[in-house]
This record gives C-alpha cells, structure tokens and sequence, in this order.
C-alpha cells in the first residue's frame, strides 16, 4: 500500500526524515518478522527497547521507521537517507492510526463489542459472539480463547493472550470484514486499554462486568486498574453497565453521554434489565428476565447461575445493535457452551468434569458455589497460582476455595520464569492449619488434572479452575501445547483397557 505519512488521519508526528511516501507491505514491532517493505515501530516494552533493533529491521527490508527516540532516529537516518524516519510521541498510538489506516479502516463496516471487567470478559465476549451469529449478525471474536470468525477458528498466531496488539487487531478486522462478517465480539484487558492496542477504536457498545483486584504485578495500584478499564467507556457510542458492580459502575455513568442499558440481580435496583430467580437443570439453566416492565422465562443450555448475569449483559448488547428482545429470545435455546466457562463434560460413572479457568479468588468462590449446586457425591477442586501474575494473589485463591471442596489440588498454570514449587508453596499458605479439607499439590497442571481424576468415585464433580491460556502453558517463555481435555480423555481411555 502507497503510504504518504504525513497525511494518515489522527497521526502527530514531531519529525519526518526521508521520503514522504513508501510503498508499505506490511506493519511489524517485531524485528524478526521484517520483510522488504515493512513499516517497523520501534515499541518499548518491559524486557526490551525496539530501536536497538532499527539496524537490524532496515537490513531484512524495512523503508519505514516510526519510533519516539530522536536522537537514535537521526543516526540511522544518516547512514539509511532512503528509508523514511518518523518520530513520534508514542509508538503505540501511532501504530495503532497507521494499523487503521492500512488494513483500510476495516473497523468501520463492522459493530464492535466491547467487554471489560475482572471476571466474566471471556464468557460474556462469547455470548456476544454466539448471540450475534444466532441473530444473522455475523460476528467474529478476539478474545482468550482465539480469534474466531463467524464460521469457525481462525489460524492466527496471537500477539497477547487476551487482546492482541493493535496492528493484529485492525489485520483481524479486515480479514472478518473480506469474509462478511458485519460484527466482532472482544474482551478488553486493562492492560490492553493502559497500552494503547484499542487506540482509535471507537466501540457500537462497550461492556462492564464487574472489578476486583487483579494485574497488580502490572498496575501497581487498583486506582490505576480502575480508570484504565475506564478509558473503554471513553471510546463508546453506548455501555452495557452491571448495577450490582459498585467498584465502577457509577463511574462509568458520569463518563456516558451516550445511550445506556443497566442490568443488576436487584428488583429494586431500577436497571433495565432485571435477572433472577434462578434455577440448575439437568440441561441448563432457567432464569426471569424482566424488560420494560415484562418479565419473561428463559431457558438455555448453560451452567452456573453468574452466567445469567453475563448472558444479560449480551442481550442489553443485541438490544443496543437494534434486535427486539422477542428476536433475541427467540434464538437463546440454541445458544452453545462457552469453552473453558463452566463448561460441562460427562465422565464414566455419573462424574461431571467442569472446565472453568476461573483465575481470581472471586471467580474460584463463585464457581465453586455453582458447583455445589449440581448434583453429585463428592466435589474435588484443582486451583492453581499463575506464575506470570502477581504472587500476593497466591495466597487469596486457597482462601476463597477452602472449605467448599472435600479435595483440594494445588498447581500451576503458567510458572514463566518461576520455579513451580515456589507457586505451588505461596498458594497453599492461605490455608488455615489444620486443613479442612483433604489438600494435594502437583506442580504440573498435567499431572494436577490426573490426580483430580485419580481422587475422583462415580457421581463426583470434578472442577478444573484457572487459567490455561490458548492451549498452552507459558514456560520460560514458550507456549507448550497442553488440553485438559486430552488429559481427561487419554486417562478415562486408559482405565477402561
């Protein structure tokens, strides 16, 4: 693409050396994946400062530079006179307009939804997603669990494990766009919003699901958690608000000047929405809805009466892209299974294996007492510490599961750098001596599933919880493939042999 830099809408560049115009193949932040004709962004990060790698990206091809570091952008000017050199104040808010701009501002002809909160992003990003598609508004997802177009799983390398990096983002665009999806679904980190990835991106309909604290490793202090998850409701035509949510549900009322749905538990609440008096089937869940006034029986295919909640704030988001709420109810018996979000699978013997990569101490409570809501014998929990997340966290998670289980596993999803056994050892000190509940650990979230498997008889639950990221676990670096699911599958096979 003919790219004049100095004419991209909502681009402020303090200097431009070399030709005013390139012709741009693609957008790369990453050396490595430089070819002849790439746009490079010199992006600072936490390990690592992109313009020492300036050299190294005009030797694989780049003709454009766009970094903030004046003084390095002169020096290669110098040597390199025919690649053009672009300063700027940020280089994450430039790539994200120049991202816009080449992938032909593909954002335009879709309806974007986005959700934030601490828990609840995935599985409600998810209705959305299905609930769209179920109303012949093909939607696409971007999001934990992939990147999803209307009519399956796209092979696309994420950047992030939530929200990808803006140039991803607006390349996913127009690849849902070209194939007609007139819609996209996407969880909207605190990190993504604080890193600017969804600059410039102004969203049809903006979710909250609630917070807690969570990313402190990141953040520093939850007021800076708070007013980054902020910054979505300050780039939306309309907001889906969760009334019952008092850490920053009235903080985004002051912010919204624009058409507003709210949805809350409470009969007295005075939200639009009202959900309640919920009920566990063998085949889902039955829950009121009540909506201008009406209220109205609805029955669907999932689990766990907090996904109500999130499946409301899906309908207050179809309600706002224009659908009738006789439309919407209409379709939600054949809303599918979240993957990974209370999902339910059948074991031998009448054991149920739920899947929920709840990863907070809030979640893991509530997941929990669903749990229990089902019927069973006996309730084995595996909880696990994230060792890519913050370590005062650890502690908390054993808190909010003792006591609800009659087995307790201890793992690890993601140790990173960190040796699993100082995870495993910082989660299980929130346990108060002696146990009131059996405890094993396993360092391994492998080995971890099967000894869940292992302690389990017929007609126990087996719940699963925390975060395993995109089929994989974060190990020094590497993404190793891992599946619960296999695991589950390979050890119920090998007991029936």
């Amino acid at each position: 693409m003919n790219i004049q830099f100095t004419e991209i809408p909502h681009l402020t560049s303090l200097s431009l050396n070399g030709p005013k115009v390139q012709e741009i193949t693609s957008i790369v932040y990453n050396s490595v994946e430089t070819k002849q004709g790439s746009a490079f962004f010199c992006v600072t990060g936490e390990n690592t400062d992109g313009h020492l790698y300036i050299e190294e990206a005009i030797d694989k091809g780049a003709c454009a530079i766009i970094g903030t570091d004046k003084d390095m952008l002169n020096q290669h000017f110098n040597l390199f006179p025919q690649v053009t050199f672009l300063q700027v104040e940020n280089s994450k808010v430039a790539m994200a307009h120049i991202s816009n701009y080449f992938y032909g501002n593909s954002q335009d002809r879709l309806i974007k939804v986005g959700v934030t909160g601490t828990n609840g992003k995935t599985t409600t990003a998810t209705f959305v997603y299905s609930l769209f598609n179920l109303l012949e508004m093909p939607c696409g997802f971007l999001g934990t669990t992939g990147i999803w177009s209307s009519t399956g799983k796209l092979a696309y390398k994420k950047s992030t494990p939530t929200t990808p990096i803006s140039s991803d983002i607006h390349n996913i665009f127009s690849q849902l766009s070209a194939q007609g999806d007139v819609s996209a679904a996407m969880e909207v980190s605190s990190i993504a919003l604080d890193q600017k990835r969804v600059e410039g991106i102004i969203f049809d309909v903006a979710i909250h699901t609630n917070i807690s604290e969570e990313h402190m490793e990141y953040h520093k202090t939850f007021t800076h958690y708070l007013q980054s998850k902020l910054e979505l409701f300050r780039q939306a035509k309309s907001a889906v608000i969760n009334l019952d949510d008092a850490g920053m549900s009235q903080e985004i009322l002051e912010i919204a000047q624009y058409p507003c749905l709210t949805y809350s538990a409470d009969p007295d609440s005075g939200a639009d929405l009202i959900w309640g008096d919920c009920r566990t089937l063998d085949e889902g869940l039955a829950f009121n809805l009540i909506y201008g006034g009406i209220a109205r029986r609805v029955q669907v295919p999932i689990f766990g009466e907090y996904n109500a909640g999130n499946l409301t704030a899906a309908i207050a988001a179809a309600l706002l892209a224009g659908k009738s709420i006789e439309e919407i109810l209409a379709v939600l018996p054949e809303l599918p299974q979240v993957e990974g979000r209370f999902q339910v699978l059948a074991g031998p013997e009448g054991r149920k294996i739920i899947l929920d990569y709840a990863h907070t101490p809030v979640a893991i409570e509530l997941v929990l007492n669903e749990a229990k809501k089902l019927p069973h014998r006996r309730l084995i929990a595996m909880i696990a510490g994230i060792g890519i997340r913050d370590f005062s966290k650890m502690p908390k998670m054993a808190k909010a599961a003792e006591g609800r289980a009659d087995t307790i596993i201890v793992t690890v999803d993601h140790p990173g750098y960190n040796d699993p056994n100082d995870v495993v050892d910082a989660v299980v000190k929130g346990f108060t001596v002696p146990y009131k509940q059996e405890v094993l650990t396993a360092p391994l979230r492998k080995d971890a599933v099967i000894e869940a498997l292992k302690a389990s008889g017929p007609e126990d639950i087996i719940l699963l919880s925390s975060g395993c990221i995109n089929g994989a676990q974060i190990i020094k670096g590497e993404y190793i493939p891992h599946s619960d699911e296999e695991i589950i599958e390979e050890f119920f096979m090998q007991q029936r042999h």
